[in-house]
């Protein structure tokens, strides 16, 4: 995880997430942009200014990646929001890298990139409207888009965004006017505007046709060498070696979180684990102790596997597992 904060996919012309970020931007032309702020972030902007309760679940440390109490990584782009307006900032966007433990499949992954809009207006409800439509015709020429009444703790009312892309309703953003006591975080008691947030990954995967999110982390050439800057071209898969699966069953203790134990997986076997399967709950009939089996599937895009790697890798979870987590290997 440390790994990728220096990374700055974002930044990189000729990448699909930083394509993704420019079509967006022809929409926002006449915002502020501010996309290399540090991923480190005060946990009190992260969460108290935005009105994120204590016990709210993307608190834990199951959830957000901590560095102590004060300081994590941040999980969304708001983060920076209270803090840009209260230097004064009033019609800006902010994109970066976001960071959240989270299942492991082809559309997850514990870091990815969002964009942030703000802007204070007397008339946020109309205006987010016009931007709303701006955006997903950017993104998806053509296309029917709904608003849906949501929740977020920030915005008050709440929306999410969906567009009709290849037959299916795709949630591409979401959205409301911002909360007053957000407002008062930064010390604005006369204003009133609206924030929205979307996930540039979720959108370039559609847009490029890429079906598993680890590629964009890919420095193999037969990936990258696929794009240019201003260009939307569907991603030609090249050789996709064999899977190889491992299964694994353990004692839990009712503190136990399942992205704890993904994130520790993650950690060890990086990107060669494609995804992990939840294949059984069982529950003892007279000690009433539960265990879960899982199956952690490895697939390389890049080599083909060996028994022997995989094995290697699949021992040191097993052993990492035991210390750092409440479970029992079964």
């Amino acid at each position: 995880i440390a790994d990728k904060t220096t990374k700055k996919l974002h930044l990189q012309p000729d990448h699909p997430i930083c394509i993704t970020k420019q079509l967006i931007y022809t929409a926002l032309q006449d915002f502020e942009k501010f996309e290399d702020f540090a991923p480190k972030v005060e946990v009190a902007n992260n969460f108290d200014a935005l009105r994120i309760p204590k016990d709210h679940p993307s608190r834990s440390r199951s959830d957000t990646y901590y560095y102590d109490e004060t300081w994590c990584l941040r999980t969304h782009t708001s983060a920076h929001q209270v803090p840009l307006l209260s230097q004064g900032h009033s019609k800006f966007v902010i994109t970066g890298d976001v960071y959240r433990k989270d299942d492991i499949d082809a559309t997850h992954y514990p870091v990815f990139h969002q964009m942030e809009g703000v802007y204070l207006t007397d008339n946020p409800k109309a205006h987010l409207l016009e931007t709303l439509a701006k955006i997903t015709n950017a993104a998806f020429p053509n296309s029917e888009c709904k608003l849906k009444d949501d929740y977020f703790p920030f915005t008050d009312p709440s929306w999410e965004v969906e567009v009709l892309h290849d037959s299916k309703w795709l949630e591409i953003l979401g959205c409301g006017l911002i909360h007053p006591e957000v407002l008062a975080a930064a010390s604005i008691y006369d204003k009133v505007g609206w924030a929205f947030g979307l996930g540039l990954d979720r959108i370039a995967m559609k847009l490029f046709g890429i079906p598993d999110i680890r590629l964009f982390w890919s420095t193999d050439p037969r990936f990258l060498g696929q794009f240019k800057a201003g260009q939307i071209t569907q991603f030609l898969s090249y050789s996709k070696y064999p899977i190889c699966y491992k299964d694994i069953s353990f004692w839990i203790d009712d503190t136990y979180q399942s992205r704890d134990f993904y994130d520790l997986a993650r950690q060890i076997g990086g990107d060669l684990i494609e995804n992990i399967e939840l294949l059984d709950k069982f529950e003892h009939p007279k000690t009433k102790k539960k265990s879960h089996a899982y199956r952690i599937n490895y697939r390389s895009y890049d080599k083909n596997l060996t028994n022997e790697e995989i094995n290697d890798i699949q021992e040191a979870i097993r052993k990492e597992l035991i210390l750092k987590l409440p479970v029992q290997l079964r």
